[in-house]
């Protein structure tokens, strides 16, 4: 499965069977996780066969069962943004390796224990992995116009980068995001208003990690 055929297919997930994550696929994302960690300075965590942080109250408002394994979304205040980018490209590797997830920014249980949280740093919150019982369902999609603009002719690589951005999770579903194809080609992506926006740039860069790989290689430049 490529990364692309991930989008399409990838959905998010709750409930999780008590099958093990293979040592070689945990393997697989750790060398991720610190490359992600080395080329944009986070500091995610793979946490492995750790049930606690979604065995109690939160977790159960929540509709979880059964997580024994996240990512642990640890970065310097500011950086959200990076996370969600990097974060995304974890959750589709997971995807392409067989396995499920679901972005959690609330509804678990902090486990101080089994991550590190420097000085300056903040747990935004985990992304969830593991063999889910079901495969999950698509999230309503607003019409794709809504999520672009664009003066004249629009090239088919923005298209494919703005459909596949459409299939991207965000917090709630809220979806407030928006392209621009600027005259000189370059592309602009900027969040909206929303009521609840603690999580928009976090979900920017959600967005635009499919962007990036809807549009293809080096299509474009951000702007």
């Amino acid at each position: 499965m490529t990364m692309n055929e991930a989008i399409a297919a990838r959905h998010s997930v709750r409930q999780y069977n008590d099958k093990a994550i293979e040592t070689e696929k945990l393997a697989l994302l750790r060398q991720a996780i610190d490359e992600a960690n080395r080329t944009a300075g986070l500091h995610l965590q793979l946490v492995s066969d750790e049930p606690e942080a979604f065995a109690h109250g939160l977790a159960k408002y929540g509709k979880f069962s059964g997580v024994r394994n996240y990512v642990a979304l640890v970065c310097r205040r500011g950086d959200d943004e990076l996370v969600g980018y990097h974060g995304e490209h974890l959750v589709l590797l997971a995807q392409t390796l067989g396995l499920n997830s679901c972005w959690v920014g609330l509804t678990f249980s902090k486990q101080p224990s089994r991550y590190e949280v420097e000085e300056g740093e903040k747990l935004l919150g985990v992304i969830a992995l593991g063999y889910g019982v079901t495969q999950g369902s698509p999230h309503p999609m607003k019409p794709l116009s809504t999520f672009y603009k664009a003066a004249g002719a629009v090239p088919e690589w923005f298209l494919r980068g703005v459909e596949s951005a459409a299939l991207a999770p965000t917090a709630m579903n809220m979806q407030k995001f928006l392209f621009e194809l600027l005259p000189d080609g370059r592309v602009a992506a900027r969040t909206r208003f929303a009521l609840m926006g603690n999580y928009l740039k976090l979900d920017l860069g959600i967005v635009k990690c499919h962007f990036e790989l809807g549009a293809g290689s080096g299509s474009f430049e951000w702007a």
